[in-house]
């Protein structure tokens, strides 16, 4: 709904009711509306408009009381018109700026945005880690464990290390697999995995007696090292604290709460869209996957590199948080950590 269907006092009123609400968790009356400063109408008057913003979904009435709360289309329009973003405050940049640098590789610091975020938002922090097919291969190295085990890791240019445990047929002495390490390792250099898998077939393709021996034990590792699972990981910090939150205080829609946070391969297509937006995005109760639960936001923004979106990193919390609190937390802490990456 637009902008220019609610008039000023309309838009003041819904304002109010959306910030008490937030903050005290409790309907809101006209009465109580009637106190704040800014209001200088009768309850009667206030009691009319809270009629009419309810008749248009933007609130709603709770069964058990006189007073109103926020619909998804209530937070939809305060998130879109009202909230007047500001940088997070000094304290808060410095937690955030102090956590991520103490980490350097990828998994820390993954694990350490999720954990700040959980810690400054008191809501469950999410992170998407990168896809292993879309990084970008900087070197191979192989380590004997037995005549028959190999060791593959696979280390790309933002700190993935991927390791997998090759289990070959062929005889290959520990002076071939350092050579196979330099010869993948210039080939491959700078290219996606799945551009190495390609570039791998390719060579695999070509009339085998133009290579050596060593050239061929070189690709069939190659080959076998570079097959990986290719999805991504949900890493999630902090889904109790929806325990300390009165909208879940009912068993069954925190057993439905919970259920949607289990099925991770929802969460991950909603996360994938900011990924392709590659732009902050906010989901407010049913426009999420967690419809069934009801009353959760997920506010969520890429990281990477200006080239190149690696992940998602954001906020799952009830409807009822802190919009212009939370959503520069996480744009902030998406900024540092694709920083934090760049130097890792």
């Amino acid at each position: 709904m637009s902008e220019e269907l609610l008039g000023e006092r309309e838009k003041e009123v819904l304002r109010a009711v959306v910030q008490e609400y937030i903050a005290t968790g409790g309907p809101v009356g006209s009465q109580h509306l009637a106190r704040r400063a800014e209001f200088d109408v009768s309850s009667a008057t206030l009691r009319n408009v809270l009629a009419d913003l309810e008749e248009l979904g933007f609130l709603e009435k709770p069964h058990t009381s006189a007073g109103r709360v926020p619909t998804d289309r209530g937070y939809r329009f305060y998130v879109d018109t009202m909230v007047r973003l500001k940088d997070p405050a000094p304290r808060d940049r410095e937690l955030i700026h102090a956590g991520l640098a103490h980490e350097s590789g990828m998994e820390g610091l993954l694990s350490e945005a999720s954990r700040l975020l959980h810690s400054l938002t008191r809501h469950a922090g999410v992170v998407v880690t990168p896809r292993p097919d879309v990084a970008i291969f900087q070197r191979i190295e192989f380590v004997r464990l037995r005549e028959d085990r190999v060791l593959a890791i696979l280390v790309g240019q933002n700190g993935q290390v991927h390791n997998k445990l090759l289990v070959v047929d062929f005889p290959v002495t520990s002076d071939e697999l350092l050579k196979a390490s330099n010869y993948l390792s210039e080939l491959l250099h700078e290219v996606t995995l799945e551009e190495a898998r390609e570039r791998i077939r390719a060579e695999l393709d070509q009339e085998q007696e133009l290579y050596n021996v060593l050239t061929s034990k070189a690709l069939k590792l190659g080959a076998a090292a570079t097959d990986l699972q290719t999805g991504e990981r949900v890493l999630i910090e902090g889904t109790g604290s929806f325990l300390e939150q009165p909208e879940f205080a009912d068993v069954e829609r925190m057993r439905a709460l919970f259920k949607a946070l289990g099925e991770k391969h929802k969460l991950l297509a909603l996360l994938d869209r900011v990924q392709r937006a590659r732009e902050m995005q906010i989901f407010i109760g049913t426009e999420s996957e967690f419809s069934s639960a009801g009353d959760v936001t997920v506010i969520a923004s890429p990281y990477g590199s200006r080239e190149q979106v690696l992940g998602t990193v954001g906020v799952i919390g009830p409807t009822r948080m802190n919009y212009q609190r939370i959503i520069p937390l996480v744009n902030f802490t998406a900024q540092v950590l694709s920083m934090a990456l760049d130097k890792a």
